[in-house]
């Protein structure tokens, strides 16, 4: 039998490697001991210098001592993370220990620092001295830490802690456990969509998104691909145990960690940013308005670093930058202590000796969640400090009466008595009607600038209620509303200030005696139509109008009127635009709260008829087609393919589809100041937005649900492409089809009387209609350079083939002509013509482009017959390209060049429209077949774009193609 034991030697090598191992641990520990006490020694020393620098006061000394105890800072440094004391413990208070944690603290997560929580011995109020110095006696005291004063660096640079590469692991500072990781870096193994097989990938989580590289290396460059992360977003476990399955809007992936505790760090910090992304309002709402918002620095546990601020309800917010998404961390300010630091024991010198730039103008306010270490916020300014201050302690649901401009001091006083109707603070001076104009706002404001501003928007407000309202007056009363308006909304931070104001207004110090003015509350009316003010000013506005509604009065009326609008523009949100100037008149002219919907504007068909459709201050698009289409018996437009569109204010030939979000009242106010822009001083007033409806989206699988008024809009629509030349028919067609649309419009044809003098007065009639309906159903073309004998001819085949319906109802007519015009393959179809630029089979001087549910057809300009189809699943990309449009399609059927990019030459306007039509072909596609994979028209031709239509390219979007034969109608 053949000997299997180990060769001989193997087990000395073996022994030999065991012993250098141990030996290498004995150094290690050897290693870790004296490195310990070299720590405890320099800390020591350093603690020593600080209290010796503490105890004497003369500053050459003082100077001296720092810069030794830097030194051994700076020697220390090298091998162990620093802790610092917070810059901003000036106060008067005790320092206590700060190692509690807190849900909200930052996740410093770029950085892959862990704060150690050393316990931390309390202490006393210190002197002065020491506070002054920043030192506090836990760090004098303690034997295990050390600090950094506050003048060893500088809190106005924008990160303190040095900055790192992500490391393989990284993740946020942790106190006691209680802060959670948002970011993580590390390998995985990816499986990939179009080909099943494993690939290892270096993953990045930061910012809510998930980004992955070949390697850790390719971190500054573009990454091989994104994932983000939303609300919607959800992790479940693989199959294996060291897989999961992420499934986002867009696809579903799978990942392989190298072991199962990797695994877990993973899901452990996915699932914390799917949980912050799924409890933000930010996320769920992203129209939602902060309360306050800017640059500050903040401070904890030593680290300063500056944030962009964003307080949302009770929850501070903050980010690395204005433009991210994704917040670092929150601060929950329910129950929270806030006030402001103390600082008027600083001397410049503590902070200009060292050459850092935090001085004393900045000021600190300081947030204390229950039972949480606190958190600093530095502020530039006197004007921010008291915003932030008040608006912040309004969230931690504080009722104090010492933070806030005298007239927030009042409302916190009525919100401790609950609203009171009979406390006597309602007659406060401050709270009631003033003849004369205010010194100071009335809330308080970031910066002079806007304190000035309140001051001028106080005196508008008294022009425009004190000027009567009449003939001459009406204009100089819109030019004050829209002004004001304008500016609020121009400046976010006076919209509160401008609601307090017209609250003010319109309260009288004895209401039993004399109401407040109407011309106010019609003001009012116009502000909250497109603004709110925020919480408590909210509280006050709806109490305030709560005592006055009475529908027995006129003031009463506007304050019923005015409750209806805070309900309509919580609904829906606020404006874009200030009021228009139909608005504004409707408004003063009419009460309207004897209108449910108190404007109104007439919708345009392409029958010739119209419909005056009702609507508010808060109406959208999509509400109004709502009430639309059930005056008028339509069918939804995800359905029918309608769609609202606006004129241009130039003037021009141009149509702009109106989307479904936007508010009506908004689309009037800029339709109205692009044309006074546009035409300056010509008709100003008299000129209004036209709207028309008309279809937009052709679907054949939704024909067989189409009403009687769809029908018939359908074939004015269609008659309108043909009398243009966009629907190819030949002159025996045009003919017929006219003859069907005159006996829908105007039924039977009635011939001349029999007599001679009736004959002739009959004739005349009956030529005149024959020849208007020649002008509006037959072709351009075909009427062209027709003499009169050619004309008295058309109108004798016109009466021959009018006379032959007689009998025939309308809606047999419609019938008989959608069943002729839908023999053509394209019909529904959008034509838009263009000149190709490249140089392919196509060279002809122009081509008709026909966009359908099916993709881009290509036809011949002189015949329209097909040239070439494209499959929306073939399009790479599409849009404007410098001042051409250009497709770039992948052929299939092409072998020599797979790839080709088209351009042609057409009109901006056109190029947007084209542009616009296709991309909302595709995602309708895709929302009937319940994928979430939207397009952004406005986004197409971005560095993105490319990428989302490519993935977009590579799904089956189509089972059947149009047929491409010749139109049957020729």
């Amino acid at each position: 039998m053949a000997d299997l034991s180990e060769p001989e030697g193997t087990v000395n090598w073996k022994e030999r490697c065991l012993t250098l191992e141990s030996q290498l641990m004995k150094f290690r520990l050897q290693a870790s001991k004296i490195r310990e006490l070299l720590a405890e020694k320099v800390g020591r020393m350093i603690r020593i210098l600080s209290l010796y620098e503490w105890l004497f006061e003369e500053e050459s000394s003082s100077l001296s001592v720092r810069g030794l105890r830097l030194q051994l800072l700076g020697f220390f440094s090298g091998g162990r993370k620093k802790k610092f004391t917070d810059t901003t413990q000036i106060s008067n208070s005790p320092f206590i220990d700060e190692s509690s944690g807190s849900e909200e603290e930052e996740s410093s997560q770029s950085s892959s620092r862990t704060s150690e929580s050393d316990s931390r011995g309390r202490s006393g109020p210190g002197s002065p001295r020491a506070m002054k110095r920043g030192v506090s006696l836990s760090s004098v005291t303690s034997d295990s830490d050390y600090a950094i004063p506050p003048d060893a660096y500088s809190v106005d640079t924008d990160y303190s802690e040095p900055e790192q590469k992500l490391p393989k692991t990284s993740s946020s500072s942790s106190d006691n456990g209680k802060n959670e990781p948002l970011e993580k870096s590390g390998y995985l193994l990816k499986m990939s969509g179009k080909v099943k097989t494993w690939k290892r990938r270096w993953f990045v989580l930061k910012g809510g998104e998930l980004l992955y590289y070949k390697s850790p290396s390719d971190v500054i460059r573009k990454p091989q691909g994104q994932i983000e992360l939303n609300a919607s977003s959800h992790i479940e476990r693989g199959d294996g145990k060291q897989t999961i399955q992420l499934t986002t809007e867009k696809r579903t992936y799978y990942l392989t960690a190298d072991s199962p505790n990797i695994l877990e760090e993973w899901i452990k910090v996915l699932q914390n940013v799917l949980k912050i992304q799924a409890a933000s309002p930010l996320f769920i709402q992203p129209e939602i308005k902060p309360t306050m918002k800017g640059l500050l620095t903040k401070v904890k546990h030593g680290y300063s670093k500056r944030v962009w601020c964003t307080l949302v309800g009770k929850t501070l917010y903050y980010f690395r930058n204005q433009e991210d998404k994704f917040p670092l961390g929150q601060i929950k300010l329910f129950e929270a202590k806030v006030e402001e630091v103390d600082r008027s024991c600083d001397s410049d010198e503590d902070y200009e000796a060292s050459g850092r730039s935090l001085l004393s103008t900045h000021y600190t306010v300081v947030i204390h969640p229950k039972d949480q270490g606190p958190t600093y916020l530095l502020i530039g300014s006197k004007h921010e400090k008291d915003t932030w201050l008040y608006h912040l302690t309004v969230a931690a649901g504080s009722t104090s009466v010492n933070v806030g401009s005298e007239f927030e001091q009042l409302i916190c006083k009525l919100l401790n008595v609950e609203g009171d109707t009979t406390s006597q603070i309602w007659r406060h001076p401050t709270l009631c009607h003033s003849k004369e104009g205010i010194t100071c706002p009335l809330t308080t404001l970031p910066s002079e600038a806007l304190q000035t501003e309140a001051i001028k928007l106080f005196k508008t407000c008294q022009l425009f209620i004190n000027a009567a309202v009449d003939s001459p007056a009406i204009d100089y009363h819109v030019s004050l509303a829209q002004s004001a308006l304008q500016i609020c909304l121009t400046h976010p931070e006076l919209q509160n200030e401008i609601c307090c104001q017209l609250i003010k207004q319109t309260r009288r110090r004895h209401p039993q005696n004399q109401t407040g003015p109407i011309q106010g509350l019609q003001l009012l009316a116009l502000c909250i139509g497109l603004f709110l003010p925020q919480h408590p000013f909210l509280w006050l506005l709806k109490l305030h109008l709560k005592k006055n509604a009475d529908s027995r009065t006129e003031f009463g009326k506007y304050a019923i009127y005015c409750q209806r609008c805070v309900e309509r523009t919580q609904q829906n949100g606020d404006r874009e635009a200030r009021p228009s100037r139909m608005e504004i008149l409707s408004t003063l002219l009419r009460n309207p709260y004897h209108h449910s919907l108190p404007f109104s504007i007439p919708v345009h068909f392409m029958n010739g008829i119209y419909q005056v459709v009702g609507f508010d201050a808060s109406t959208t698009v999509d509400e109004f087609l709502n009430t639309l289409n059930q005056d008028t018996g339509m069918r939804k437009p995800a359905q029918s393919g309608f769609a609202l569109f606006s004129d241009d204010p130039s003037g021009k030939d141009i149509e702009h589809c109106l989307q479904g979000n936007i508010k009506i009242c908004d689309i009037i106010s800029k339709w109205e100041q692009a044309s006074k822009e546009q035409h300056p001083g010509k008709c100003e007033g008299t000129r209004t937005v036209r709207l028309t409806y008309k279809n937009r989206l052709y679907f054949s699988v939704q024909v067989h649900g189409e009403t009687d008024r769809e029908k018939l809009l359908l074939v004015y629509q269609t008659n309108d492409q043909i009398v243009n030349g966009l629907f190819p028919v030949n002159k025996e067609l045009a003919m017929e089809l006219s003859a069907l649309l005159a006996q829908v419009e105007i039924g039977d044809f009635e011939r001349p009387f029999s007599t001679p003098a009736g004959q002739v007065t009959s004739q005349s009639k009956s030529n005149q209609t024959l020849k208007q309906v020649l002008e509006r159903f037959y072709p351009k073309r075909y009427r062209l350079g027709c003499s009169e004998e050619q004309l008295r001819q058309l109108c004798q085949r016109l009466s021959t083939r009018w006379m032959a319906l007689r009998g025939h109802s309308a809606a047999d007519c419609v019938r008989i002509y959608l069943t002729v015009a839908r023999k053509w393959s394209f019909f529904g179809a959008k034509l838009f013509a263009a000149k190709p630029l490249t140089t392919s089979s196509l060279e002809k001087s122009f081509i008709w482009f026909a966009v359908h549910e099916d993709g881009i057809s290509i036809l011949d300009y002189s015949t329209m017959r097909l040239t070439v189809t494209y499959t929306y699943k073939s399009l790479m990309t599409f849009g404007g390209y410098q001042d051409d449009f250009m497709l770039v399609v992948n052929d299939a059927q092409t072998k020599d060049k797979a790839t080709e990019k088209l351009l042609f030459a057409m009109t901006k306007p056109k190029i947007l429209e084209i542009t616009l039509l296709i991309a909302s072909y595709i995602n309708n596609f895709h929302q009937q077949k319940g994928a979430a994979h939207h397009l952004s028209a406005p986004a197409l031709l971005t560095p993105q774009s490319g990428q989302k239509l490519k993935e977009m390219g590579s799904q089956p979007l189509l089972t059947n193609n149009r047929p491409t034969k010749c139109p049957t109608l020729l």
